[in-house]
């Protein structure tokens, strides 16, 4: 896990600061080198199809896609949290309505309601995270209930109940934190599901929009240009699977520690 740890945190100090060591911006185009190999003139990484450098491309693109997924990780960790401490402490009914109406969104097709935002609202990052954020947190919440029924039996819940603490207070300074390392470790799970989701509508044209770019727009145009060019997929490609391996072995073994 630690291994994994310290490349998720390389690649994020990389795309944070490695656009700033980069004499070529994300989005300017060098007319005299179009679809150059790696190591060639000033393009380390070589240039993509219109003569972008494909380095600072990449870096750029990470951030941006770590960024959208942070943001709907978030989003998710928030309600998540919230909607299932509520329904495992209430029980009953409560929990009854409440889980019913997680079923529920489970089966709505996450990518009609997608498409269906962007039409009706428009193309921008902050609907794409706020979109997968809404959909993302219905695990959160089904883990979150599991874990504050087991809490729920513990002598510590049983003890401040007996004290006459009232139950908001029950939940927050003694639930909540022994519900942390459970939620951070399913975050962990969550962003790369994000990462991939996040991928997948910018592959499809319905994410992040030209000029900025992201890892789904890079793996794109790679693939557009694969036979002729095939520098261009493999470093995104490589940053991709990269993260999505880090953070789920990171996130299993947080899982497997902590789950109650």
């Amino acid at each position: 896990m630690r291994t994994s740890l310290i490349l998720i945190g390389l690649i994020i100090v990389a795309a944070l600061l490695g656009p700033l060591a980069i004499e070529w911006r994300y989005d300017a185009i060098d007319w005299s080198m179009v679809r150059g190999p790696p190591f060639t003139g000033d393009h380390l990484m070589g240039t993509d199809s219109v003569g972008r450098d494909l380095l600072a491309r990449t870096l750029v693109g990470t951030r941006v896609t770590l960024g959208v997924a942070a943001a709907a990780a978030l989003v998710s960790l928030v309600v998540g949290i919230a909607w299932g401490a509520i329904a495992g402490w209430r029980g009953g009914r409560v929990d009854e309505a409440m889980m019913r109406i997680v079923d529920a969104l489970y089966a709505l097709p996450f990518m009609f309601v997608v498409i269906l935002l962007m039409v009706v609202f428009g193309r921008s990052i902050l609907l794409v995270f706020l979109g997968i954020g809404a959909v993302e947190w219905l695990t959160m919440a089904r883990v979150v209930r599991g874990q504050m029924i087991a809490l729920r039996e513990r002598p510590f819940v049983t003890a401040a109940e007996a004290a006459g603490t009232r139950p908001a207070m029950i939940v927050i300074r003694h639930m909540l934190p022994n519900l942390a390392g459970v939620a951070i470790a399913y975050l962990l799970l969550t962003i790369p599901q994000v990462v991939m989701i996040e991928s997948f509508l910018s592959f499809l044209g319905l994410g992040v929009q030209e000029p900025m770019t992201s890892l789904g727009i890079l793996l794109k145009d790679g693939a557009d240009d694969m036979d002729i060019a095939p520098h261009a997929l493999l470093l995104p490609g490589l940053v991709l699977v990269t993260i999505l391996l880090c953070l789920t072995r990171a996130g299993e073994k947080l899982r497997d520690r902590f789950t109650l």
